[in-house]
């Protein structure tokens, strides 16, 4: 991740989006926790006037047998029930209002979020694991579902309700009150040094569980490689070693987190025995009590409405505790979600748009609001403040192009070729030899470091990268098919294709004919990557999707590499028909399927050490004539 927050500034980033766009209500909900601790609050008050201003009169009346009003206590219960009723209803009220605005949150976070990461530059999914992208969408969002769903108000609810029973205490007797705070005391030290430990375990609880989520993911995804080198025992061993990081974590912050409660309980149960025996002694002995009230002899309803606030507070100082490790798991994933959201998007400053173009009446090329078939590239010249219409015709000049994925080791070293509207240019080559990467150049997955890459005329950087990429099909080698029906999937080459293109692009493909024999044809239903379909069936479809873009660019990367030979020779007549009359760049390992390019690049180490057509390749009997007679694939 490309920026760190530190715990602060993602706990006031969370607070200040939450206020932002849910402030009134946020408002109402403090103010229904607020209603919800006066129940709480008032109940101590209620056991001491009820005891002292009610219940005492009434045992002295009928020891006396004077005669007794009940009236008076029943409408200070009365009030009392309607305090407490107000009580619920303010709790019910901020429970489902909190539920509300923090699921609204989330949503509005993952849509934030998976936003953001559509911007994203290729390189960023290069250099991060999937399961670490994973476990932000699950693990830190429900860490953070805690956190403000639970924790945020629970610790307002309490630190109202502690610093309340403070006051009442002070307000009732200052010599108890200081019997509370030497346990206060205690119970701080205690909870300082055990939560201590607990957060930091439970932020490696949440690093952990990531790399867990990234290796798990990997194993499915990889899992016939596992079995097809019968790699189960070593996959486990390695997902033992991650899984008992997760475990150690884990067992480390609930050892510390589960610990604090029963002691913090006990250190309560303790003072309420002690705050007994102080405040009987006090009663009995008729000491003078100090409150804020002043001095008054202590009653037995500020003894056991002492008792009760004393109970109550500590369960508050014990709930508080509790929801430490909450928050420290909601502020890691926060960090965590502010990171991805906070990560550099994809830069493009390119103003060179792709667009409709017709011919007027002059023979002139202009902007057509309707598709025409015919797409030009619409540049702006600001020094003049004009605008030309260049027709798109699939011309690539590359010129004396360097890269390197790091700055430090170049991968292609003073690359120089050209493919002219409609011919069909090869790269060759060992592994690792830098053919892929120039295609991805030509998309502006990544910037060149030197050198220029000239499409009709135009430098590719003045180019914007969504239009760019719009004007190139590509065939990759690791085909990928989306939830949908096959003709969705199709259509992902063009969004607003017809069904009738699409049927025509799977019959240039030659997919056709094995979709019609499908129980449900083209509207059967793809799962898992396309997984009920063969791997050919799968490339044939990538093809089709290539097919129904129909961009006068095209990028086939490893297209047929999948392919049976059977298949292979249906294919290429298809790809024959959709490469004629466009510019493609084929990669192949195959060297039979590059014979009719035009041009035939060989590389070594990122640079090209011959290039020519194929006969003129074979008569050099250079490197690619003993590739050809060696074999017909690379290895």
């Amino acid at each position: 991740m490309s920026k760190r927050h530190s715990k602060s500034t993602a706990l006031t980033r969370v607070s200040r989006e939450l206020f932002k766009r849910y402030k009134w209500q946020l408002i109402l909900i403090v103010f229904c926790i607020l209603l919800s601790c006066a129940g709480s609050i008032s109940s101590s008050i209620f056991i001491a006037s009820l005891v002292d201003d009610y219940l005492e009169p009434l045992i002295s009346s009928a020891v006396s047998g004077a005669e007794y009003s009940f009236i008076p206590m029943l409408k200070f219960v009365g009030s009392m029930s309607c305090i407490f009723a107000a009580a619920i209803i303010g709790s019910f009220v901020y429970t489902r209002l909190m539920g509300i605005v923090t699921q609204h949150f989330l949503a509005d976070i993952r849509n934030t979020m998976f936003g953001k990461m559509q911007t994203l530059p290729i390189r960023y999914f290069d250099t991060t694991k999937t399961g670490d992208i994973m476990s932000v969408y699950t693990n830190d969002v429900d860490a953070l579902r805690q956190m403000i769903g639970s924790s945020f108000p629970q610790l307002i609810s309490s630190s109202v309700t502690i610093i309340s029973a403070v006051v009442l205490m002070l307000y009732y007797s200052i010599w108890l009150s200081l019997v509370v705070v030497v346990a206060v005391a205690a119970m701080t030290l205690i909870s300082r040094h055990i939560a201590g430990h607990s957060v930091r375990y439970f932020i490696k609880q949440q690093q952990a569980m990531g790399s867990v989520d990234g290796y798990i993911e990997e194993s499915l995804s990889g899992q016939k490689v596992i079995k097809v080198f019968c790699h189960e025992k070593e996959a486990k061993a390695a997902f033992d070693k991650v899984n008992n990081e997760l475990f150690k974590a884990t067992e480390s912050a609930n050892k510390y987190s589960n610990i604090l409660m029963p002691i913090l309980g006990n250190i309560g149960n303790l003072l309420y025995v002690v705050l007994a025996l102080v405040g009987a002694s006090l009663f009995l002995s008729g000491a003078s009590n100090v409150s804020l009230r002043g001095l008054e002899p202590l009653s037995i309803g500020v003894v056991v409405a002492f008792l009760s606030m004393s109970k109550m507070f500590t369960q508050q100082v014990g709930m508080v505790s509790q929801q430490v490790n909450s928050v420290a798991m909601g502020i890691a994933g926060a960090q965590r979600i502010f990171d991805l959201i906070d990560e550099t998007p994809e830069q493009d400053e390119g103003y060179v748009t792709l667009v409709n173009a017709k011919y007027d009446d002059n023979g002139n090329l202009t902007e057509s609001e309707t598709r025409t078939g015919i797409w030009a590239w619409k540049h702006y010249h600001k020094a003049d403040d004009t605008t030309t219409y260049q027709l798109l015709q699939g011309d690539i000049y590359i010129e004396n192009m360097d890269f390197g994925y790091n700055p430090d080791k170049l991968v292609l070293k003073d690359i120089s070729l050209y493919a002219k509207p409609g011919q069909k240019v090869a790269f060759v080559g060992a592994t690792g030899a830098g053919k892929t990467t120039i295609t991805n150049l030509l998309n502006r997955f990544y910037d060149i470091d030197d050198g220029k890459i000239r499409y009709d005329g135009i430098n590719i950087n003045k180019i914007k990268k969504p239009d760019l990429r719009r004007s190139l099909g590509i065939v990759l080698q690791d085909t990928n098919l989306f939830t949908g029906t096959i003709m969705e999937n199709i259509r992902y080459g063009k969004l607003d294709a017809t069904d009738e293109e699409c049927i025509e692009a799977s019959k240039i493909a030659n997919a056709y004919d094995f979709i019609t024999r499908l129980p449900e044809g083209f509207d059967t239903m793809l799962e898992a990557d396309g997984a009920n379909l063969s791997q050919g069936q799968r490339q044939l479809l990538s093809i089709a999707r290539a097919a129904v873009a129909d961009a006068p660019v095209m990028i086939l990367d490893e297209a047929t590499s999948s392919i049976d030979t059977h298949t292979e020779k249906l294919v290429q007549d298809g790809m024959d028909k959709l490469m004629e009359g466009r510019t493609v760049f084929v990669i192949a390992h195959r060297l039979s399927t590059v014979r009719n390019s035009d041009a035939i690049m060989v590389l070594d180490h990122g640079e090209i050490i011959e290039r020519g057509s194929h006969n003129q390749l074979i008569e050099k009997k250079g490197t690619y004539y003993q590739l050809y007679t060696g074999a017909f694939e690379l290895e």
